[in-house]
């Protein structure tokens, strides 16, 4: 019965993206159902063995290094600024956007990340169907987050259409960054963090070529930009940490505004309904839950802290997760635990935009335009990795 429920789950999940689907006649089904395939027998593989965790366990603690030297340099500016047991996000969270656009410049600069995106993208091209870049961008965005991303791509931003825009920031917003993936594993089970991780890249792309099916031509497929100067090795270090800097400032400025604004929903509906906003939106999930799989005595519950995770964070609702594990089966906490590990709430709107807006003015006006399509899509790509998870525990 609850593997009869997961296919009405799934057949759900991709009803509704092909009902916002803008051009259906160019949906490559063929495509998506290998990808479906590769999502399926990667879940078999990864809640099964250790080879998973190892990896991503690996790529972790290279981030963690890395951010521990960004740290050196934020606390020699900001030593003392912060409150004693506190740790402010803006310092904490954004700062190192800096350091990280530094790494990603150097990169770039000794071309390392022309190299890998070249490859990359051949490789999962071929099992996707979609352009190189944009199957670069999911594995850049897993790798340097969400948006230091778009600081990879950004002498090419304003060569590429909306349509290969929007399938950009669904990776971006549907990926989790490597920085995060260690915090995450001390709050739930790793084997669901890296799962999570592999699927949502795959479940990205299937929902993304529902959404929004285009056909790249060959010739559009790469985009090689040239240097309009040449830079010395230390312009081009200035350059990025400025860049860096900008997007720092500009995110932390749209999530101020974010999140403020919808506490105020919040406050308002509570005033008028007696209910939150927050909590009306726990109902609606509830079926959701229950088509991922999850008892439908345990699906209020979950389809609370799937709401939580949409309206604030994955980490306040994996904080929400932990204070009633103890009352959820093994196979809701597993469900549940793969659909917070990604970064589709609404205050991942202002996040995409500020980044791209913060490079490309042009471009970051089409991202918010498309702003609550993005997070739709995100979070359909949420569900369909619970799905998939569900059939295999």
């Amino acid at each position: 019965m609850g593997y009869l429920i997961s296919l009405c789950g799934l057949l759900v999940v991709l009803g509704l993206a092909l009902l916002v689907s803008k051009n259906k006649k160019e949906i490559k089904y063929k495509n998506i159902i290998v990808m479906l395939v590769t999502q399926f027998l990667l879940a078999m593989i990864l809640l099964n063995t250790s080879f998973g965790y190892v990896l991503i366990k690996g790529i972790t603690t290279v981030f963690d290094h890395l951010l521990a030297y960004a740290s050196t340099g934020i606390t020699f500016v900001f030593g003392g600024l912060a409150n004693e047991g506190e740790s402010p996000f803006f310092i904490t969270v954004l700062l190192p956007i800096v350091f990280i656009s530094v790494l990603i410049g150097i990169l770039q600069h000794f071309k390392i990340l022309p190299f890998l995106m070249k490859w990359i993208g051949i490789l999962l091209s071929k099992v996707t169907g979609m352009g190189k870049l944009e199957s670069y961008n999911a594995v850049a965005s897993a790798m340097v987050g969400q948006s230091e991303v778009f600081i990879t791509v950004k002498k090419q931003l304003d060569k590429i259409p909306p349509q290969r825009m929007y399938t950009l920031c669904a990776s971006a917003m549907s990926t989790v960054s490597m920085s995060v993936v260690g915090a995450y594993m001390t709050m739930i089970e790793p084997k669901y963090v890296v799962t999570a991780i592999v699927l949502n890249l795959f479940g990205g792309f299937i929902i993304a070529s529902i959404i929004n099916p285009y056909k790249v031509d060959e010739s559009e497929d790469m985009l090689t930009v040239e240097d309009e100067h040449k830079q010395t090795f230390f312009q081009m270090i200035g350059e990025y940490i400025l860049d860096g800097f900008k997007v720092a400032i500009i995110v932390g400025a749209m999530l101020i505004g974010f999140v403020a604004l919808m506490d105020l929903i919040n406050s308002l509906f509570d005033m008028v309904l007696g209910i939150s906003f927050q909590e009306i939106l726990g109902y609606i999930f509830a079926p959701f839950a229950f088509l991922m799989g999850v008892p439908w005595s345990e699906a209020v519950t979950a389809g609370g802290i799937m709401a939580t995770k949409l309206v604030t964070n994955e980490f306040v609702a994996m904080t929400s997760l932990a204070d009633v594990a103890g009352s959820m089966s093994e196979r809701t906490l597993g469900i549940i635990s793969v659909f917070l590990v990604s970064f589709a709430n609404f205050s991942s709107i202002g996040i995409i935009a500020g980044a791209v807006k913060g490079l490309n003015e042009h471009q970051g006006n089409i991202v918010a335009r498309f702003g609550l399509k993005l997070l739709y899509g995100a979070t359909l790509v949420s569900v369909l990795t619970s799905i998939i998870v569900s059939f295999v525990i």
